[in-house]
C-alpha cells in the first residue's frame, strides 16, 4: 500500500509544469500536505515524554484533559514509582504523580501538576477504525526526546481486535489495535492518532528484532474505547484487575462457541449458563469464536454487570451477569510487586539477561532525573499511600466529589429522627415504612415486619424472598444522614453501567455492620439510584432501585421503590407521602 502510494505521488510530480527553475506542486497535494503537518503538529503538541524522577528509563504518554490527566503504559510508570518528571513540547518539564494503574491491561493513569489549561487530545471511538486506515504514532522511542520534542512515526492500521497472550508476566493485551506506524522501544505509553489527530489507542507492545531491538513492521496498541471503560476506576487510584465470566468457552465440532468449563459460584451460574451452552453475544458484540469471546471480556473491569445471550437446550437466555475479578486483592498485590521489582523472562521472543523487557525503553541514562531526590511538594500534596492502592488521595477526592453532588441533590445530615415513606405496594395496597436509628418498621398486607438493627447485618434477609429489604433500608437512610465520613468503611469505585440505562454512574462501596453494600449515584443530578447489600459473598444482592425523583423541601426525594432480588422484582412501591424527622424531634 505505501509503495503504491509512493509511485502514485512520484507520477504526480512528474507530471507538474516546471516554470522559471521552480516546481509548482498540484495545489491539492499541497493543501494535503499542509493539513496532515497541521495536525500531527497539533497531536504532538498533547504528547508526554516520561522519565523516571530518579534514575533510568522511562517512556511517552499523552495528556487527555485540560487538567493534566495522562495515560501511559503500567510497564512505563512503574518504574518511576509515584513521582516522575514529565516535558512536552512547549518545552517545559512537569513534575507528575501516579493515580491509578491497571497492571493486566498494562495502562496507568497520571496527573501532571502546576497547571489547569493543557492542551489535550481528543478521544474516538475505536470501535469505527478499521483495517487500511491511516494513523501516526508519537512518542519518546529509545528516550531521544530529551528536548521534549516528540517522535512522529506514519503508516496504517494493520489489524483491528488482536488478541495477546500474556506470555508469562500480568500484562495481557486484548482486542487491540495492530499497525505498521514504527513503534520502538521507548514509544510505550504514547498515543496513537487517526488521520484526523484524535486518540484512538495507546501504544505498548512491539515485535523487534531480537539483537538490534528494531522495530519489524509489527506494533499493538490498547484501544482507547478499553480504556474509556476503565477511565473511572482509574481515576479511583486504585489497582485494578480484569474481568472474568467464571466459564471458560471452546469451539464444538460445528464451530459454536461454547461453555467448556464453569465455576458453580461465579454469577453466570446463577443466572442459568451451563456447561454446554452456546455463548451467542457477550457485552454488546456477537461471538463466532472463543478468541473473539477472549478479546471482548478482556475490555471490561472486575465487577461490571454486562448483557450475555446463550442458547441452552435450544432456547436463547438473555441475561446481565456480573464479572468477577481475575485474582484476589492479594494475588494482585503480590503479582504488582513482582512485575515492578523483577525482570520477567520471556524466553519464547529469545530475551537473554540483562535485556530489556520486549516493549520496555533501553536502560539509558536518564538527563533530567536526580538520583536520590525527594518527592517534589507539590507531589507530596497529591499523594497518599495505602495498601490495594495506587494513589489514595485521589480515591478520597473522588468520594468527596460524589457526595458533595449527592447532597446538592439533598441534605438528609440533619434529619436524625424517624424517616416515614407511605404509599401503595404495587399499586394496589397501602403500606407504609418507618426508619430510625435503631430500627426498620415495614407494614405490609401480608402484616407487620421489624427489624432491631444491630453491629451484624448479615443475616437480616427478612422479608423472606427479598434477600434483606430491611437491612438495605437501613443502610440507605444511614448513608444519607451519616455520610461517608460517619457511615463506615466506603471508597470510590469508579464508574460503571447500570442495566436499563445508558451511560455509566459513580459507584461507591463499603462494608458495616458485615455485610457488603454498593451506591449507585447519577454523576449529573447527584441522586442516589440504587443501593446493593450483600449478606454474604458470592449470593445475589438486596437491590433497592430508585426513580421517579421529585422535588419536596429543597431535596430530589424518590418517588418509587423497587427491590429487586434473585434476578426478580421482589416489590415495587409507590410513595404518596415521605416525611423526615430531625434528630430528637418531630417532623419540622
Amino acid at each position: 500500500m505505501k509503495y503504491f502510494v509512493s509511485i502514485c505521488a512520484w507520477a504526480l510530480l512528474a507530471s507538474v509544469a516546471f516554470a522559471g527553475g521552480g516546481v509548482e506542486v498540484d495545489d491539492v497535494v499541497a493543501r494535503a500536505e499542509r493539513q496532515r503537518i497541521e495536525v500531527m503538529d497539533r497531536a504532538c503538541r498533547t504528547a508526554v515524554a516520561i522519565f523516571a524522577r530518579g534514575g533510568q528509563g522511562g517512556g511517552s504518554g499523552v495528556v487527555i484533559s485540560s487538567d493534566g490527566y495522562a495515560l501511559s503504559n503500567f510497564h512505563v510508570t512503574s518504574e518511576a514509582g509515584a513521582a516522575m518528571k514529565c516535558g512536552m513540547a512547549d518545552g517545559r518539564l512537569y513534575d507528575a504523580v501516579i493515580v491509578g494503574f491497571d497492571p493486566v491491561g498494562d495502562v496507568a493513569l497520571i496527573k501532571l501538576l502546576g497547571r489547569d489549561d493543557f492542551l489535550h487530545a481528543e478521544l474516538a471511538d475505536s470501535e469505527t477504525v478499521q483495517a487500511g486506515d491511516w494513523v501516526f504514532a508519537v512518542g519518546n522511542p529509545f528516550l531521544l526526546a530529551t528536548d521534549f520534542h516528540p517522535t512522529v512515526t506514519y503508516g496504517i492500521v494493520s489489524g483491528v481486535h488482536r488478541y495477546q497472550f500474556p506470555s508469562g508476566t500480568l500484562l495481557e493485551y486484548t482486542d487491540c489495535i495492530q499497525t505498521d506506524a514504527s513503534i520502538n522501544p521507548g514509544n510505550s505509553g504514547g498515543p496513537l492518532f487517526n488521520a484526523q489527530g484524535q486518540l484512538i489507542g495507546i501504544n505498548g507492545r512491539g515485535s523487534f528484532e531480537k539483537r538490534g531491538r528494531v522495530n519489524v513492521g509489527v506494533g499493538y496498541a490498547i484501544s482507547i474505547n478499553q480504556i474509556k471503560n476503565f477511565m473511572g476506576h482509574l481515576k479511583s487510584g486504585r489497582i485494578l484487575d480484569h474481568a472474568t465470566l467464571g466459564a471458560r468457552v471452546a469451539a464444538d465440532d460445528e464451530g459454536r462457541v461454547v461453555v467448556s468449563d464453569i465455576l458453580e459460584d461465579a454469577d453466570a451460574y446463577q443466572r442459568g449458563l451451563r456447561y454446554g451452552d452456546e455463548i451467542v453475544a457477550f457485552g454488546g458484540r456477537p461471538i463466532r469464536t472463543a478468541n473473539a469471546f477472549k478479546n471482548v471480556l478482556g475490555i471490561f473491569p472486575k465487577g461490571w454487570q454486562v448483557p450475555l445471550a446463550y442458547r441452552h437446550e435450544g432456547k436463547l437466555v438473555e441475561a446481565y451477569v456480573r464479572l468477577s475479578g481475575v485474582h484476589s486483592e492479594q494475588q494482585l498485590i503480590d503479582l504488582v510487586a513482582r512485575e515492578q521489582e523483577s525482570e520477567i523472562p520471556e524466553p519464547k521472543d529469545g530475551k537473554q539477561p540483562g535485556e530489556p523487557k520486549p516493549n520496555e525503553a533501553p536502560r539509558k541514562a536518564n538527563p533530567h532525573a536526580k538520583p536520590d531526590a525527594p518527592m517534589p511538594e507539590i507531589v507530596k500534596e497529591h499523594y497518599e499511600a495505602r495498601r490495594g492502592y495506587a494513589n489514595y488521595w485521589f480515591n478520597r477526592q473522588n468520594v468527596a466529589r460524589v457526595w458533595a453532588k449527592s447532597t446538592a441533590a439533598g441534605d438528609y445530615r440533619t434529619l436524625g429522627g424517624a424517616w416515614t415513606l407511605e404509599g401503595r405496594l404495587l399499586a394496589d395496597n397501602d403500606s407504609s415504612i418507618r426508619l430510625d436509628d435503631a430500627h426498620v418498621v415495614c407494614r405490609l398486607p401480608g402484616g407487620d415486619l421489624k427489624l432491631d438493627v444491630g453491629d451484624d447485618l448479615s443475616s437480616a434477609v427478612e422479608p423472606a424472598g427479598s434477600g434483606g429489604m430491611l437491612a438495605a433500608l437501613h443502610l440507605w437512610r444511614r448513608l444519607l444522614f451519616k455520610g461517608p465520613e460517619q457511615f463506615g468503611e466506603l471508597h470510590y469505585v469508579g464508574t460503571v453501567p447500570l442495566p436499563g440505562r445508558s451511560g455509566l454512574v459513580d459507584l461507591l462501596s463499603g462494608t458495616v455492620a458485615a455485610v457488603q453494600c454498593q451506591f449507585f449515584f447519577d454523576p449529573a443530578t447527584g441522586d442516589l439510584l440504587k443501593v446493593e447489600m450483600y449478606p454474604h459473598a458470592g449470593e445475589d444482592p438486596c437491590e433497592l432501585v430508585f426513580g421517579e425523583f421529585r422535588e419536596q423541601e429543597g431535596r430530589r426525594l424518590p418517588m418509587r421503590l423497587e427491590v429487586h432480588y434473585d434476578n426478580r422484582i421482589y416489590a415495587a412501591f409507590d410513595w404518596s407521602k415521605i416525611e423526615f424527622a430531625p434528630a430528637g424531634g418531630r417532623k419540622p
